[in-house]
């Protein structure tokens, strides 16, 4: 860690897929340890594991995007994005099954049928779900009632001790992507699990209060169009045998949502399948954008702390604590800038080493040319007496 950098203050950097927040905010503190390879002295060891770091909002390991970083004193603001912060997603879900995570990476719950979804249906997504709305999270939820997930409940064919209380939360935006409905794409629907020699949910699908959770359209929707904002339930459609094959390229949902804190994106993907008389759960997700701190704007990568000079990130690091991410638009601009300061500096050194061994060779002549004088004479007087 250079020494000189003053670490306090708040940043922003991409999460890759695959990692734990926890995780990654540990691989990122060692990056003040020194580079890979090289060894840190004790005496900066010390100062780095004083340093404080926490983040301003979890993201799953799944999700990949902006993560907020609060460095020392820094951590004191990192209460304002936990809990006031606009951010903004790109999801990618497939239409037809719902999952006890929510996502990809869950067991299947339900299965719904898809072949009824129009391109009519899709641009009704956006007019609907936008707006302040009410979010129940759904069973697959990381809640616990009376000590137990609700998950569990589901699995095991049990009714919820009482019903799950719905959130108002806010989309301010909500952009649906030409490829809904594609079935050109790299996703592969989920396989069904297997409990004791049962397909997952088959067995669900006897516990009548898996789908009970109430749904909700916005209040602008349903104020403009003069019906309730709570849509009677839904009876998803039947699944096809073209649907039950292993080899089913399920419809594709794509959206862009710019949503206040507390929004379940998982749950609006579910919400907005649920709406279709379908289910829905996420493939991928990316947080784009959290409060001032913007991808392809003022975000750090971790390879920019890995792989670059550290004289070279820890100015611009300096300069992002010091001006705050709304007044930083271009952070390449930056490094780019801090890249040739540091060339220059270098090249400066080099110069002077360069100046340093030049005088100290022309000295070294001038030693030699000043000692050849003065031996000559006192030789030739020697040749001399010994001629005589």
């Amino acid at each position: 860690m250079t020494d000189k950098l003053d670490m306090n203050g708040v940043f922003a950097i991409h999460k890759p897929t695959g990692i734990t927040s926890a995780q990654f905010l540990a691989r990122l503190q060692t990056t003040f340890h020194g580079k890979e390879g090289q060894r840190a002295s004790r005496r900066k060891l010390r100062k780095v594991m004083k340093v404080k770091m926490g983040h301003g909002g979890t993201l799953d390991p799944l999700a990949t995007g902006v993560m907020v970083v609060g460095v020392g004193k820094g951590t004191k603001k990192l209460q304002n994005y936990l809990s006031g912060s606009v951010k903004t997603y790109e999801t990618k879900a497939l239409f037809g099954a719902s999952t006890t995570t929510g996502d990809v990476e869950g067991e299947v719950l339900t299965r719904a049928g898809t072949k009824h979804l129009t391109k009519d249906d899709v641009t009704t997504i956006s007019e609907k779900f936008t707006g302040h709305l009410k979010q129940t999270p759904p069973i697959f939820a990381a809640l616990k009632m009376n000590g137990k997930p609700l998950y569990e409940y589901a699995r095991e064919g049990l009714p919820l001790p009482k019903a799950i209380e719905p959130r108002s939360v806010e989309v301010y935006e909500l952009e649906v992507f030409e490829d809904t409905l594609s079935t050109d794409h790299a996703y592969e629907m989920i396989k069904s699990a297997e409990v004791d020699g049962d397909k997952l949910e088959d067995k669900l699908a006897k516990n009548p209060t898996l789908n009970d959770s109430k749904l909700y359209i916005s209040q602008e929707y349903s104020e403009k169009n003069g019906i309730s904002d709570e849509i009677e339930h839904l009876q998803p459609q039947p699944v096809s045998e073209e649907e039950k094959a292993d080899d089913f390229k399920a419809p594709l949902l794509h959206f862009r949502a710019k949503v206040s804190s507390g929004t379940y994106i998982r749950s609006l993907i579910s919400d907005i399948g649920r709406a279709l008389k379908s289910n829905a759960y996420m493939v991928k997700l990316e947080r784009t954008q959290q409060a001032e701190w913007e991808l392809g704007k003022n975000v750090f990568t971790i390879e920019d702390f890995e792989l670059k000079d550290e004289a070279v990130w820890g100015q611009v690091l300096s300069q992002v604590f010091e001006k705050g991410g709304e007044n930083v638009h271009s952070l390449s601009d930056l490094f780019e800038k801090a890249q040739k300061d540091v060339d220059l500096k270098k090249q400066h050194e080099q110069d002077i080493l360069e100046s340093i061994k030049t005088n100290t060779e022309a000295n070294q002549h001038l030693e030699t040319s000043t000692l050849e004088e003065d031996i000559n004479p006192l030789k030739r007087q020697a040749e001399d007496t010994l001629e005589q």
